[in-house]
């Protein structure tokens, strides 16, 4: 009798510890946990909806993506816009910044070689504000404040902390590439808005699921439970189809963030005690998580054609397969479709054209050559400008002390991840490598350092880890927090005043020549 009942109290001891092991207790702090990060996120609106008209301008790649967003509107897929007889002249562009938006179009289908995923998030502000600089940048300033939002949401559950939460808010608030991408209609801070997205997705998926999997250890299979549909992971895979269908290098998240949440699986399970973990997860979970993030974003992907499949001849190759039969039983619909991506492809990978401001990945974490979107050099009495020579300038640069801190940061993340076997270090770790790694396989073609928007809120993460390392634990002496909490709000009070002076070049204000040159530390900065 001593032995029947000692069993079951070992037994739910042993449950009891796994499920302490599986499910940590979020912050007990009530509606602080979402007053706090809204009023970064007001905070962070307040700066990227700022004089978002200015300049009344094309900035950059604007000249594509805001003129494609606007012939989704009226055709539901791209067309060619008129010609001057200057070709040093875009006819379209004079006409829609003198206002004038009528008979802007060329009349043909226009061949682009990015998806239009991103260009239709674009419309959506053209459609509620007009083809303007204010209407064409309202959606990124939207998503760009939301991502805010979300990341000190995300940081508050990967780090059981809404202070952390909201330091990584705050970061992402005052850095200056996410500010610049933030008011500027690149498809770019789209692509980081829908990986971001994904990744909280999952990140909520992985607290549900470990809860069910301790709610389920009386299961006896040697490979543990099926944990049932997943919502959460299937929305991250609608989430990473849209990203596919802003940018095709979302393609890497899909892989990166597929190959980690089912490590997370794996891990979840021999947490729990599984007898095998590894089959376990291969079987109960992998095949899952194939179908709910690849299958559901080629899915998404798919219906982001949609106005190209039903663009007849306005549509880019839309009839290529009838010209060029191929298997009867592949519908021409896909495989023109499918041609169309061939050749974009082929664009992109012999982009070998010279740019000034084309860089090496190996510089982008340190800021070793920012791109120049804008420039111009207004005289006295010209633009509000009081002196000889002013400039007005914006500068897709990063805030310095967040990105030379993150650099450093990642190595930090490393040794906590592979020497302390911390899986959040490794979730951090893993969305650079989704938007930064693949381009060192690219680096022969024309890039660009602003494509590191795409990970700069996993940057950020790494540097509020840090600084929670710093903090130390709530178990730590006074002494010990005090000086934490010192060198933490130090370093806050450095990033927020090292963007206020990068402000004036990065939101194309007037100001004098020598203080445009002041904030150029760097002559490859120019």
């Amino acid at each position: 009798m001593l032995g029947l009942y000692d069993g079951p109290v070992l037994m739910t001891a042993r449950a009891q510890q796994a499920r302490e092991r599986l499910v940590r207790p979020m912050p007990d702090d009530g509606i602080w946990g979402w007053v706090a990060p809204a009023i970064i996120a007001v905070f962070a609106g307040i700066l990227r909806f700022w004089r978002l008209g200015t300049p009344k301008a094309f900035i950059f790649d604007e000249t594509y993506y805001a003129k494609d967003a606007y012939s989704l509107l009226k055709y539901g897929v791209e067309q060619n816009f008129v010609k001057g007889t200057d070709t040093s002249k875009d006819l379209a562009n004079e006409r829609i910044l003198s206002g004038d938006v009528h008979d802007i179009f060329g009349g043909s289908p226009a061949y682009v070689v990015h998806p239009p995923g991103g260009k239709w998030v674009i419309a959506l502000g053209e459609w509620m504000f007009g083809l303007n600089p204010f209407g064409w940048r309202f959606m990124v300033a939207l998503l760009g404040t939301l991502s805010v939002l979300m990341i000190a949401r995300i940081g508050r559950r990967l780090f059981r902390s809404t202070l952390l939460g909201c330091i990584a808010a705050l970061l992402l608030s005052v850095d200056g590439l996410h500010y610049v991408h933030s008011r500027t209609a690149l498809l770019d801070p789209i692509l980081m808005f829908w990986a971001l997205a994904a990744f909280g997705a999952l990140l909520i998926d992985r607290d549900k699921s470990r809860r069910r999997l301790a709610d389920r250890l009386d299961d006896v299979d040697p490979l543990g439970p099926y944990l049932g549909l997943r919502p959460w992971r299937i929305a991250a895979g609608v989430f990473l189809g849209l990203a596919c269908a802003t940018k095709w290098s979302g393609l890497w998240f899909v892989v990166v963030f597929g190959l980690m949440t089912v490590l997370w699986d794996l891990g979840a399970r021999r947490s729990a005690g599984v007898p095998r973990p590894y089959l376990g997860a291969l079987v109960r979970d992998a095949g899952t998580a194939f179908a709910s993030l690849v299958f559901v974003a080629l899915a998404v992907y798919l219906a982001s054609w949609t106005g190209w499949f039903l663009g007849g001849h306005d549509a880019y190759l839309r009839y290529w397969a009838q010209d060029n039969p191929g298997p009867s039983y592949v519908p021409d619909a896909l495989r023109s479709l499918w041609h169309y991506h061939h050749d974009a492809w082929n664009f992109h990978r012999d982009l070998h054209s010279f740019h000034p401001y084309r860089s090496s990945p190996w510089g982008w974490m340190v800021l070793a050559r920012p791109v120049s979107y804008y420039y111009e050099s207004p005289g006295r009495g010209t633009g509000g400008c009081d002196v000889d020579k002013c400039s007005q300038a914006i500068t897709a640069l990063g805030t310095p002390a967040i990105w030379w801190a993150g650099t450093i940061a990642v190595f930090v993340l490393l040794y906590v991840w592979i020497g302390r076997r911390d899986w959040r270090a490794g979730a951090i770790l893993a969305g650079i490598a989704g938007g930064y790694l693949p381009w060192f396989f690219f680096q022969g073609r024309t890039i660009y350092s602003f494509y590191a928007v795409a990970f700069v809120p996993y940057v950020v993460l790494a540097v509020t880890m840090c600084l929670g390392l710093m903090l130390g634990p709530p178990l730590a002496s006074a002494r010990r927090r005090q000086w934490g909490a010192a060198a933490v709000g130090g370093y806050l009070l450095v990033a927020v005043a090292n963007f206020a002076w990068l402000l004036p070049v990065l939101s194309a204000q007037v100001v004098p020549y020598t203080s445009w040159a002041h904030r150029m530390w760097f002559t490859s900065w120019i």
